[in-house]
């Protein structure tokens, strides 16, 4: 079913990125404007999973983020603090038809070695949908939240937790 490359991330693919988050994630819509913020302050860190003749069937976006800070949903990030060291995985989705192929783990692999030459350090995400194990299984740890980011966290859903994995 294609030969899947992940790639930097370009804004021509925004516009399936975006279809492909909200077909993924329908209950944490974010605006193209949103993804396009993202994209350009994360640059290499955002990635596409691609095929040159079925375009995009996944995508990381990750940008310089302090840790213990959940960024907003669908809300600009400016002004942009310091991250000192860290990152964070605002989104990494996979066309269902993939899933179980391997290709989060390369798309994470990528991305780790992008920040490891960045001179970042640890990589912070919020787990939604039940995701919590799989990302355990990549290197992850819950942390509890500060207060501040706790009532920023709820915004994601009950059930999400903050997790962060340092390199």
């Amino acid at each position: 079913m294609g030969d899947w490359t992940w790639r930097s991330m370009e804004e021509r693919d925004l516009v399936q990125v975006v279809a492909l988050a909200d077909r993924l994630f329908p209950d944490h819509p974010e605006d193209a404007a949103h993804f396009g913020e993202r994209l350009a302050l994360g640059a290499r860190l955002c990635l596409a999973l691609s095929d040159a003749h079925a375009g995009v069937a996944g995508y990381a976006v990750a940008y310089p983020w302090p840790l213990g800070r959940v960024p907003p949903l669908n809300r600009s990030l400016a002004p942009v603090p310091s991250a000192e060291g860290a990152a964070y995985l605002h989104d990494l989705g996979i066309e269902p038809a993939l899933a179980g192929a391997g290709q989060a783990g390369a798309g994470l692999a990528l991305l780790i070695g992008r920040m490891r030459e960045a001179g970042l350090h640890d990589l912070a995400l919020v787990a939604v949908n039940g995701t919590v194990r799989f990302w355990e299984r990549h290197g992850f740890r819950s942390c509890a939240p500060s207060d501040a980011t706790a009532r920023t966290l709820a915004s994601y859903g009950g059930e999400a937790r903050y997790m962060i994995r340092t390199l």
